[in-house]
């Protein structure tokens, strides 16, 4: 608002706003990944989605399911990392960084290793191409604004050969900016996509107003 009182850009505009609900998406996972601007002494039991995790995946572990944790942001899944780490459990890891040969030598690990529950993925990296029918249960723990990426990530388990019921999860903070998201998903699918998938900014074709209504 500021800045559109000075006169910037609408262009100028709709990065700020996109900026904003970056940060609103990263605070509703972890405050943590807010970095600096956050309070260094934030404790881990400060994120509502981490201790729904915990839950979710203690019974998983309890009854003998496996499962593929995918996020966005890398950071994140650095902080699963370590959670995992902290209670010993094994876990495979996949991401954009790694090689072709790096990534496929983790999914032959989860499918042979059956004593290996957790399977920890970048959502872009690890929603094509990859068969893993070793787990039976799927969390998406920030919801993506395309539903199609968000499928196909699902999708890795509904392959050829799987035997199981395979269980998705979706974690959504209530009265955030995520459920703003998916109601509008509703309305303008296609236009989110454009949004969340642009690599610039100014491409997005949602108007500054619906921004706007995304952050009120």
């Amino acid at each position: 608002l500021d800045l559109e009182a000075g006169g910037a850009s609408e262009n100028a505009l709709r990065l700020a706003t996109l900026t904003q609900l970056l940060r609103l998406r990263q605070v509703c996972c972890d405050p943590r990944l807010l970095g600096s601007s956050a309070d260094a002494s934030t404790e881990t039991a400060d994120s509502a989605k981490l201790e729904a995790f915990r839950e979710l995946l203690a019974e998983a572990l309890d009854d003998g399911h496996r499962l593929l944790v995918f996020s966005q942001f890398t950071s994140l899944l650095a902080l699963l990392r370590q959670e995992l780490d902290q209670q010993e459990v094994p876990y495979a890891y996949l991401d954009g960084s790694m090689t072709t040969r790096q990534r496929q030598a983790e999914v032959d690990r989860f499918q042979s290793e059956r004593d290996l529950p957790v399977f920890l993925l970048s959502l872009k990296a690890g929603g094509t191409g990859l068969n893993l029918t070793g787990a039976d249960t799927v969390v998406h723990f920030d919801p993506w604004w395309n539903p199609a990426a968000e499928a196909q990530a699902t999708d890795r388990a509904h392959r050829i050969g799987q035997q199981k019921v395979v269980t998705s999860y979706k974690l959504i903070c209530s009265g955030t900016v995520e459920e703003k998201v998916l109601a509008l998903q509703e309305e303008k699918r296609a236009l989110l996509a454009d949004v969340f998938e642009a690599s610039d900014a100014a491409a997005a074709k949602l108007s500054l107003s619906d921004l706007r209504d995304l952050l009120r």
